[in-house]
């Protein structure tokens, strides 16, 4: 198969993943100005990018109308992402799918702020099986029924769900992360958005607030070729096999689960999560 993964201690990641995660892992140095959107892949990780360039330019629109989404905020685990940050002045900003023990261990002895985003994981299957099946860097599914039984077995981009949030859950209580979910993002944008800059430490007026509301919207971001993924080389991104910004809803999961299919991933949902404190998650 001529799409497939880079498998690395057992987990699979996409081909474009630097190659030696470990050695990224204990020489890239995280500043203490440094802001990190974290997530494991369609979590929302993109909404809150846009999020935080916006409350950096404190609602004025014309960075992320002017400049690609993954030059704002590019990817630790890439090389192209590495050599951006490589010539980037304080304060960076950058995003990672990495599961936890890849991650840099500069981070965890430093004040970077780090957002994790999260969302409900029937929702994450959904999404990931539209968005993978067009990406040419991993395997690509034939069928929801296929990329559903890699799911459960953690045989898709950046392995288990359930691995990858319960490690990054180790930082919940820390001043400098933030745990938020899509779901919360979706309730009341506005409430989210004043609890990220207050994480910030970015006072927004009512007006630049209501400037970062317009501007993150699902259509908004839809309509902007910067933050839409339209401009992804097709040697990346199969454009025909459909589009990155596709509904941007809560639930799109019922639309697609078969009874048997929920019945079975609520089963593994149980046993995986089994000890987490009550209430923890918005789609329980």
């Amino acid at each position: 198969m001529a799409n497939d993964y880079l498998w690395i201690e057992g987990i699979p990641f996409p081909t474009s993943t630097v190659r030696d995660l470990r050695s990224l892992q204990d020489q890239f140095v995280v500043r203490d100005e440094d802001v990190i959107t974290l997530s494991y892949p369609k979590s929302g990780t993109n909404w809150m990018r846009e999020m935080i360039s916006l409350i950096h330019t404190k609602g004025d629109p014309t960075w992320v109308q002017s400049t690609v989404i993954w030059k704002r905020s590019p990817w630790v685990e890439t090389q192209a992402g590495l050599d951006i940050l490589e010539n980037q002045k304080d304060p960076r900003f950058y995003t990672s799918h990495l599961p936890i023990q890849f991650f840099p261990k500069s981070f965890f002895k430093s004040k970077a702020k780090s957002i994790y985003i999260m969302r409900n994981p029937k929702d994450v299957i959904v999404s990931g099986y539209h968005f993978w099946r067009t990406v040419k860097a991993t395997r690509n599914p034939d069928s929801f029924e296929e990329y559903f039984q890699w799911f459960l077995q953690g045989n898709v981009a950046f392995g288990s769900w359930f691995d990858h949030i319960h490690g990054w859950l180790q930082m919940k209580g820390k001043d400098n992360f933030l745990l938020i979910s899509y779901e919360e993002l979706h309730q009341d944008t506005r409430t989210s958005v004043e609890r990220v800059s207050q994480f910030l430490g970015v006072k927004l007026s009512p007006e630049e607030l209501n400037s970062v509301l317009k501007n993150v919207s699902f259509q908004a971001m839809k309509d902007n070729k910067m933050s839409n993924f339209s401009l992804v080389p097709d040697t990346i991104v199969d454009h025909s096999k459909g589009n990155f910004m596709r509904k941007g809803i809560t639930g799109d999961w019922k639309n697609h689960f078969t009874v048997a299919q929920s019945e079975a991933f609520d089963k593994v949902y149980r046993e995986k999560m089994a000890g987490l404190p009550q209430g923890l998650f918005p789609w329980d």
